[in-house]
């Protein structure tokens, strides 16, 4: 995946030193826009192309259902169910079987510029809840600090699900009750959906939010031209370099504010699975283990924190990313997870629309997501 997680620089790295440590291996790479990415592996699924496949936390079931990924159960070593943290280990699991191995554990975070928040004279403590978040903007804005204080990855794809959901369980809803049927009519997540309206109503956030992916959000914050923002851990590493960023120094991670249930998040982790097709499992096998291994994944902490637990007490992880560590431990004990259906990516299509419609002032958050919980259990029905 070319945004998001382990750079592509990192990634060449990891499986350079693979190479070294296996020669009798050859590791051919292929990256792809996070979008591209699903339907990349699907349609190349017949032809058996990938040994191996990047996967997102949501397309277990579909993948595995159709027989696509195999199931590596047998595989998966007995000590893995305590040294991993929970959110990475479930990443690939389906019906209680594992069709990956966990590898890029992340979730969203909110960040803030401190310097253009002190100018302001607001104090970083107010803005731990979504009022405050929105109370800080008006000021901000009405102070001349910054046009559009609030920016975020709401275009018409997976990003916008992503921000509505980490909003929606903060608010205190769901997008599906345990039954796997629609909840979004009604609750946390209409509320959720009605405050990111309101932000643009107001002219909090920056329009060019509903045509935007998460390294616009990236690029925004850096320019000095949004105070706040969610993103992906990588953002906080980006944000505060001052090779790409104008504001290095300035941006601040913290946990997603409070909506009245929680600081509560959006789990974003992925695996690597091996594909059903393969002709070299204990090859795909081995690299996969390589590279999520805690030796390799405290080496690139600055891109994405470790799926170990104990890397989490590591003095040099610790010292690596000191204002991310801490942040980390408390948000990734608070996540939750997309639906996890077998036609995940039908429904989301169906709701990103519904979604954007909202966004856009074309129908009432209420009424879109009425309209589509019918076409969403129409998919749950095939």
């Amino acid at each position: 995946m070319k945004q998001a997680g382990y750079s592509e620089q990192h990634i060449r790295q990891m499986a350079a030193a693979f190479k070294k440590a296996n020669p009798g291996v050859t590791v051919n790479m292929e990256f792809v826009a996070y979008e591209a990415l699903h339907d990349k592996i699907v349609a190349a699924a017949a032809a058996g192309t990938y040994d191996l496949v990047f996967i997102d936390v949501i397309w277990p079931a579909e993948l595995a259902s159709k027989g696509l990924i195999a199931d590596i159960s047998d595989r998966i070593p007995a000590n893995w169910s305590t040294d991993i943290l929970p959110g990475a280990l479930n990443s690939a699991v389906y019906q209680k079987k594992f069709y990956g191995i966990p590898w890029l554990l992340d979730t969203k975070y909110f960040y803030f510029n401190k310097a253009m928040l002190s100018k302001a004279g607001i104090e970083p403590s107010s803005v731990t809840t979504w009022d405050g978040v929105a109370a800080a903007a008006k000021t901000l804005k009405s102070k001349g600090i910054v046009k559009y204080p609030l920016m975020w990855s709401w275009s018409q794809a997976e990003a916008v699900i992503c921000d509505w959901a980490a909003l929606t369980a903060s608010f205190g809803g769901k997008l599906f009750d345990d039954s796997g049927q629609p909840a979004f009519t009604s609750g946390g997540a209409v509320q959720a959906l009605e405050f990111m309206r309101r932000t643009l109503v107001d002219g909090l956030t920056n329009p060019s939010s509903t045509q935007s992916l998460e390294d616009d959000v990236v690029k925004v914050v850096s320019a000095g031209d949004a105070a706040m923002g969610l993103n992906w851990t990588y953002m906080f590493a980006a944000a505060n370099d001052p090779k790409q960023s104008k504001v290095a120094g300035d941006v601040v991670i913290t946990e997603v504010p409070n909506g009245g249930a929680g600081r509560m998040s959006v789990n974003g982790s992925s695996a690597l699975s091996i594909t059903a097709t393969t002709k070299n499992p204990d090859a795909a096998w081995a690299f996969a283990k390589f590279v999520s291994s805690q030796k390799i994944q405290e080496k690139y902490v600055s891109d994405s924190l470790p799926i170990w637990k104990a890397s989490y007490d590591s003095p040099s992880v610790i010292k690596s990313a000191p204002e991310v560590v801490p942040v980390a431990k408390e948000q990734l004990a608070n996540m939750v997870n997309r639906p996890q259906v077998v036609n995940y990516n039908a429904i989301s299509q169906k709701l990103q629309v519904a979604v954007q419609k909202a966004l856009l002032g074309e129908v009432d958050p209420k009424q879109a997501m009425t309209t589509a919980a019918g076409d969403v259990e129409q998919i749950l029905k095939q």
